[in-house]
């Protein structure tokens, strides 16, 4: 496939050598449109990389290597400058990522991540939103389960909120509904640190506690709170629901895609997530205990002596990551309930599911950054921006729902 101004490749990834890297790496090669791509895998380390190539099967014995450091600039900048898309899996990103998106829209390439931290988007909001903006560059953070499941599963209730009954819906109520999956070090070590820096950094603790931390200046307040802190009864479902961990940075992101759409879904919208616990008594203790611990974790990682307790004895480490046994037999389903009324006050409520098998944090997020990545380098993208700082929903729309269930994740609206 040849690109407008002739670069080397269509895509990059890198990290490809790392624990979810390789994952990527993986899917990437087994996806047919690949062979449509010239491609080729990025990191720091030769050796390793070339064991990655290697585990991919005879026909990618001439898969180009490219080698670079996170820290080297002008390493980065030679990547950038020979590929139309750089994907990368190399968290944490507020430690590893800064110049990598800083050479990406200076030489105008898109771009995808898997990071969840909303303090390094807000960064590269404030550094590169404007110029990327002005440069037609796509930079396209939370491609992986978070957050493409909260961005594009309320963007498709809202499109059918309008087809259906020509407004969007007032609310999106985003539950767990079922999961199984692992964590890896990489993940671990990004919770820990994000905690640790945001213990002695107060403007990162107001980044990360307030709901609209990513909306553009001047724009940054609505009818939503902070994300769920302990049980809650869910009166319209006669359940009990728990804080999901990941609600910190989907919701911004949701709120983002809203504000960059210049209020498709209105000025006065609410977003919210949460862990769908059950009914009853066994319900609220299940909310109730899984508050606490949730709680208790995040209080441990918080503290130095702690957290170093938890890495050393309990946690995996960087590299490390679920068996494959863990990542095939793992699953999410997602229910998003959208609520408002139509023009003459009638009230209406959409229910929507988005599902996916294998491990939400690895199998299904290396399919969800994959076909990202070939969205970016692959389609026409008719409702999406052209440039900024985006969110998956506000680059590539309805085109990555698409593709992603064509590549077998559910998005539906019943």
């Amino acid at each position: 496939m040849s690109s407008d101004d002739e670069r080397e490749f269509d895509l990059v990834l890198w990290g490809a050598s790392g624990f979810t890297g390789c994952l990527v790496a993986h899917y990437l090669a087994s996806h047919d449109e690949c062979a449509e791509l010239d491609w080729a895998i990025a990191g720091r380390n030769e050796e390793k990389l070339r064991d990655v190539r290697s585990g991919l099967g005879d026909d990618f014995e001439d898969l180009p290597i490219l080698l670079g450091d996170s820290f080297d600039r002008p390493s980065l900048d030679d990547i950038a400058a020979q590929t139309r898309v750089v994907c990368t899996t190399v968290g944490p990103y507020s430690e590893f990522g800064k110049e990598l998106v800083a050479a990406c829209v200076e030489h105008g390439t898109d771009y995808c991540d898997l990071t969840g931290e909303s303090h390094f988007v807000r960064q590269m909001i404030d550094a590169h939103h404007d110029t990327a903006t002005e440069k037609g560059v796509r930079i396209v953070h939370c491609c992986g389960f978070d957050s493409i499941p909260s961005d594009l599963g309320t963007l498709m209730v809202q499109k059918e909120a309008l087809h259906r009954h020509g407004t969007p819906c007032d609310e999106v109520r985003f539950l767990i509904w079922k999961i199984r999956g692992g964590l890896s070090g990489g993940t671990i070590t990004t919770i820990a640190q994000i905690m640790e820096e945001a213990s002695g950094n107060r403007e990162m603790r107001r980044n990360l506690g307030h709901p609209y931390a990513l909306n553009p200046e001047g724009e940054q307040s609505g009818p939503d709170g902070s994300f769920q802190r302990g049980p809650r009864r869910e009166k319209e479902l006669d359940a009990w629901s728990a804080p999901f961990m990941m609600a910190a940075i989907n919701e911004k992101i949701v709120r983002r895609t809203n504000a960059l759409l210049d209020y498709d879904y209105g000025k006065t919208f609410r977003y919210s997530e949460a862990t769908h616990l059950g009914s009853g008594l066994p319900g609220a203790v299940r909310a109730t205990t899984m508050s606490a611990g949730l709680g208790a974790f995040a209080a441990a990682l918080s503290l130095s002596p702690t957290r170093k307790l938890l890495q050393r004895f309990l946690l995996p480490s960087p590299g490390e990551g679920p068996s494959e046994e863990t990542i095939e037999e793992g699953k999410f389903s997602i229910r998003l309930f959208g609520r408002g009324a139509d023009e003459n006050g009638h009230p209406f409520e959409l229910v929507a599911t988005v599902s996916a098998d294998r491990d939400p944090g690895y199998g299904a997020t290396a399919k969800m950054i994959g076909e990202s990545a070939l969205c970016l380098a692959m389609d026409d993208v008719e409702d999406g921006l052209k440039g900024g700082v985006l969110t998956p929903a506000s680059a590539m729309g309805s085109t990555l729902i698409d593709r992603l269930r064509r590549a077998g994740m559910t998005f539906d609206v019943q």
